[in-house]
């Protein structure tokens, strides 16, 4: 798949999704960000939030009883964008939320991923290996998995970068 053909978001219409996996700093983030905005512009909805507050959130509707609107709320979108996936290890809660969520939008409805670690290393970050296999495989099997690789962008943006360009010897 070449960047054009993201660009069309054509992957929504076939409810496909997009993962983005590499070191911190090389764009993920910009690039999911970039086809939302590109996936609005073209009238489909679009969510944006990071793993950890989408956990968070799913989380506390389990507390107060909200957890099947909360859901929802992830399940509305035509494309729903997870920033910093399997930063960490989840919790039990955390993996049977997650395996709701990725099951009941598969085949119906389209998601980006970003993580720094690659799709492979996700299974050990399950503590239950049986529905860490089944919420991969189904994710898994209907993406796009584009690898970014390089140097951190931020590195170029210090601000003692800026000063470096601007000492001029005599």
């Amino acid at each position: 798949m070449t960047w054009g053909d993201l660009a069309t978001c054509q992957f929504i219409e076939r409810r496909e999704s997009i993962i983005f996996c590499g070191p911190v700093g090389v764009g993920k983030t910009h690039l999911a960000q970039a086809l939302g905005h590109q996936a609005c512009r073209l009238g489909y909805s679009v969510l944006f939030c990071k793993a950890s507050r989408l956990l968070s959130d799913l989380g506390g509707g389990r507390a107060d009883s909200t957890w099947e609107k909360r859901l929802r709320r992830y399940l509305k979108p035509d494309l729903l964008i997870i920033d910093d996936f399997a930063l960490k290890e989840f919790t039990k809660t955390q993996t049977e939320d997650l395996y709701e969520l990725i099951d009941q939008r598969y085949r119906s409805s389209s998601m980006i991923v970003t993580a720094n670690r690659t799709p492979k290393d996700w299974y050990p970050l399950f503590p239950n290996p049986v529905i860490a296999e089944s919420a991969l495989d189904r994710l898994l099997s209907c993406s796009h998995i584009i690898t970014l690789t390089g140097k951190s962008y931020r590195s170029l943006l210090r601000p003692d970068k800026a000063l470096e360009k601007e000492v001029v010897t005599v």
